[in-house]
C-alpha cells in the first residue's frame, strides 16, 4: 500500500489494508481508464444487516459508491472510461469499528497510482456517537442504531477537518465514555471506556480474517504524530453522573488521566477539550478539568470549548442524534476555534 496515503489508523495485514474506526481510509492519484477496489469483509457480513460494515468510494470528492459488505468479498468500479483519465479516490470507512472492521484486499487499474500529498495539519478526534455520525441517516428520532444509517462525512468532525484542508485521524465508539459508558439505570457501565482502547488500533465484537481483533493490536504512535487533538467526551458519562457531586468528581479525575494517556502519546500535539452538542450538563467539568491540568502539569497546551447544544428546530435523527445540520454549526464552530488556537 505503499502508492497510497493512508487515512487514519489503518493497518497492513496478510496483503490486506485493515480499516476498523470510522473514517478510516485511504486516498491516491490514479492515471489509467478504470479504477476497481476489492474490499474484504470481517466475520459479521452473514449476520444481521446493521452490523455490517459501510464503505463508500469518491472520485474526485464525489460519492460514486456506497455501499453494505454483505458478502465476503466485493468489487467496486471508482471509475471505468474510454481515455485515459486522472481521478483522485478516496475509499473511506463511512461505519465505526465495534460492530464490523473490513479491508482492501485490492486496487486494480490499467494504469498507475500515487498517494496524494499529506496535508500541512493532521487533526485527531477523540469522542463517541456523534463523532461517529450515529444515525445521521435516518431522520426518525425514535429509530435505533444501524451500520446503514451512520456516516461519518456528514459529521462535525470530518467537515472540520475538510473546512480546514487538514488530514485527520479518528478514535470513536457510540455509547463510550471516560468513566462509564451510556447507562440507561443510572449504575456504572465500565466496559465501555474510550481510554481502555485509545492506545489500541480500535475495538470490535468481530475478527477480521477469522482471528484478529483491532483491540488486540497496539497502535504505533511512532507514525505522523496529530498536531492537534479534539476530544468530545462526556455525552454518555453524563448519564452515569447526573446530578452527582462524588461521579462528577470521578469524572474530573478519569478526564484528568486519560490526559495524561494522550499527553505521554503525543508530546507536542496541542489539546482541545470540547463538549456539549448533546447536552451541556458536564461542560464545566470539562472546563474545570483543563485548569486542573494546567496547574498540575504546567502544560499550556490544553485548551476547552462549549458546544451549543442541539436546537429542536435543527432536528433530531436516529435516537435523538445531532442532524447534518446540527453538525454543520458545530463545525463551523470548531473550525473557527482551531484556527485561533493553530
Amino acid at each position: 500500500m505503499e502508492n497510497v496515503k493512508l487515512i487514519g489508523r489503518v493497518m497492513p495485514l496478510d496483503d490486506t489494508l485493515w480499516m476498523a474506526l470510522s473514517g478510516t481510509g485511504v486516498e491516491f492519484s490514479a492515471t489509467g481508464k478504470f479504477v476497481k477496489v476489492t474490499f474484504l469483509a470481517d466475520d459479521t457480513w452473514s449476520g444481521a444487516p446493521e452490523n455490517r460494515a459501510r464503505v463508500a468510494v469518491y472520485v474526485d470528492g464525489k460519492r460514486v459508491t456506497d455501499e453494505l459488505l454483505d458478502q465476503p468479498e466485493m468489487t467496486v468500479t471508482a471509475f471505468n472510461c474510454e481515455r485515459e483519465e486522472t481521478h483522485t479516490i478516496r475509499i473511506i470507512k463511512l461505519s465505526e469499528s465495534a460492530m464490523s472492521t473490513c479491508g482492501i484486499s485490492g486496487i486494480e487499474t490499467d494504469g498507475e497510482i500515487h498517494p496524494t500529498e499529506q496535508k500541512n495539519m493532521l487533526i485527531e478526534f477523540i469522542g463517541d456517537s456523534i463523532t461517529c455520525g450515529y444515525g445521521v441517516d435516518d431522520e426518525d428520532r425514535d429509530h435505533h442504531f444501524a451500520t446503514g444509517t451512520e456516516d461519518v462525512t456528514r459529521a462535525y468532525a470530518y467537515k472540520t477537518a475538510q473546512t480546514l484542508d487538514a488530514d485527520y485521524s479518528m478514535v470513536s465508539f457510540s455509547g463510550y465514555g471516560i468513566v462509564s459508558g451510556y447507562t440507561a439505570t443510572g449504575e456504572k457501565l465500565g466496559n465501555q471506556l474510550v481510554p481502555d482502547y485509545y492506545e489500541k488500533l480500535g475495538f470490535s465484537f468481530g475478527t477480521y480474517k477469522g482471528e484478529y481483533k483491532p483491540q488486540n493490536i497496539s497502535w504505533d504512535f511512532t507514525r505522523r504524530q496529530p498536531d492537534l487533538i479534539v476530544m468530545n467526551l462526556g455525552t454518555n458519562d453524563m448519564s452515569y453522573v447526573l446530578d452527582k457531586s462524588d461521579r462528577r468528581e470521578e469524572y474530573i479525575t478519569g478526564y484528568l488521566t486519560f490526559l495524561k494517556t494522550i499527553r505521554r502519546n503525543n508530546a507536542n500535539a496541542k489539546i482541545l477539550c470540547v463538549l456539549g452538542i448533546m447536552g451541556e450538563a458536564l461542560c464545566s467539568a470539562v472546563e474545570e478539568t483543563v485548569e486542573r491540568y494546567k496547574k498540575e502539569t504546567g502544560d499550556a497546551e490544553i485548551f476547552y470549548m462549549g458546544f451549543t447544544d442541539q436546537l429542536p428546530e435543527d432536528g433530531y435523527v436516529a435516537d435523538w442524534h445531532p442532524t447534518e445540520t446540527t453538525h454543520v454549526k458545530a463545525a463551523e464552530k470548531l473550525a473557527g476555534q482551531i484556527e485561533r488556537i493553530m
